[in-house]
């Protein structure tokens, strides 16, 4: 039994995980990490994008390490490997409603790693969202700005390798069990924040 009312079970629950830093303090720090993620990715995948339509000519490709990587400019009406090129406002739809999957984790995050994966994740999904938003041929229906060609199999973009980086990111995580938020007795008060 409890020797104090709303005094922990267990030796376990009474240790903070940061005991030096404020539960409160310590997720707004990550928050702020996985804000700053978020943007460094969006703010490289449109700088990139903009100097590949300056810099490069649809159809002819340049090579960086032989025919391994090259940059050949292309408008992706699809998702990876094209698939879903006659449904661009599908394809917004659903960026959509990942976007707001992620920001409800954005609220839960609790430690470090699924920060860095859920910064680059919302990353690369407003990157390409912002594609299909404001690109030609028009909002909702915009073509995604790819000229990244992997071995002549596909062609991405900055926001792809953040969006690809991030899967492999939360793969691990959830293999090695590391959960988004915080665990215990944290958990159930994180959850009135």
């Amino acid at each position: 039994m409890q020797d104090e009312a709303g005094a922990p079970l267990t030796a376990a629950d009474a240790t903070p995980t940061h005991p030096s830093e404020p539960r409160s303090e310590r997720r707004s720090r990550l928050r702020a990490l996985l804000l700053t993620i978020a943007v460094v990715v969006l703010v490289l995948d449109q700088a990139t994008k903009v100097w590949a339509l300056a810099a490069l000519t649809p159809g002819q490709p340049v090579a960086l390490l032989g025919d391994a990587i090259r940059l050949n400019l292309i408008r992706n009406p699809g998702a990876a490997f094209s698939l879903g090129d006659t449904k661009t406002w599908m394809l917004t739809l659903l960026s959509l409603v990942i976007l707001g999957f992620v920001l409800v984790g954005v609220r839960r995050v609790g430690n470090r790693p699924w920060a860095v994966a859920l910064g680059l994740l919302l990353g690369g999904a407003v990157g390409n969202l912002v594609d299909r938003l404001v690109r030609e041929p028009g909002p909702g229906r915009g073509h995604v700005v790819d000229f990244i060609d992997y071995f002549g199999w596909f062609v991405g973009n900055v926001a792809d390798i953040a969006i690809v980086v991030a899967a492999g990111l939360v793969m691990v995580l959830a293999y090695r069990g590391t959960p988004l938020g915080p665990v215990g007795q944290h958990a159930a008060e994180a959850s009135h924040d």
